[in-house]
């Protein structure tokens, strides 16, 4: 949506265990290089980068310890000819793990995204999420609730399959802005 409204997007896939930003985006190619600089896949006027790319076999596991994960961030944070874009997306795994730490270390983040299931325990993982970025200054802009409900492609009717109201609640007990609901629907699911 930012790249069709006119931005110039990249799109960093910082879940090194779990990639899955090339499949989403239907992205197929490798990146290349050029004067020692990577140039990342462009897929729907978006640069993307991911250890996705890299792998031989999309079924490889990446079996790395924490150093790993900081090197390989570092390198896609630097080395990358990222252009002039005005946003950079970042993609990160769920939890407090080495990836969100290093990666608040090795940029000046301008806000984290929350995004959460409806369930307590998804809730409680949020918050610890959030609690860390406002432990190392970066802004929570708001915060979203993923799979809030399923909608028949039949019927329409919206079944709460993992609880509901769990994102509202989180984000007024946190106090940051709650940016919405995404059901659980089949057209979404079929484009990603």
């Amino acid at each position: 949506a930012l790249a069709e409204s006119g931005a110039k997007v990249g799109l960093l896939d910082a879940d090194i265990y779990g990639p899955s930003i090339p499949l989403m985006m239907g992205a197929t190619s490798r990146p290349g290089t050029r004067d020692g600089r990577i140039i990342p896949v462009e897929r729907y006027g978006v640069k993307m980068m991911s250890i996705g790319f890299m792998l031989p076999n999309t079924d490889d596991p990446v079996v790395w310890r924490g150093p790993m994960l900081t090197g390989v961030l570092q390198q896609f944070i630097r080395d990358v000819e990222w252009g002039d874009i005005d946003y950079l997306l970042v993609d990160l795994p769920p939890g407090t793990g080495d990836v969100p730490l290093s990666l608040t270390q090795l940029l000046p983040l301008s806000g984290a995204v929350i995004v959460i299931t409806p369930q307590p325990v998804a809730a409680q993982i949020g918050m610890k999420t959030m609690n860390m970025f406002k432990q190392v200054n970066v802004p929570i802009l708001g915060l979203i609730e993923n799979m809030s409900a399923f909608v028949c492609p039949h019927c329409n009717e919206s079944t709460a399959i993992f609880d509901h109201g769990g994102g509202e609640k989180t984000s007024t007990y946190a106090q940051v802005p709650f940016l919405g609901e995404i059901p659980l629907d089949p057209k979404i699911r079929t484009g990603g």
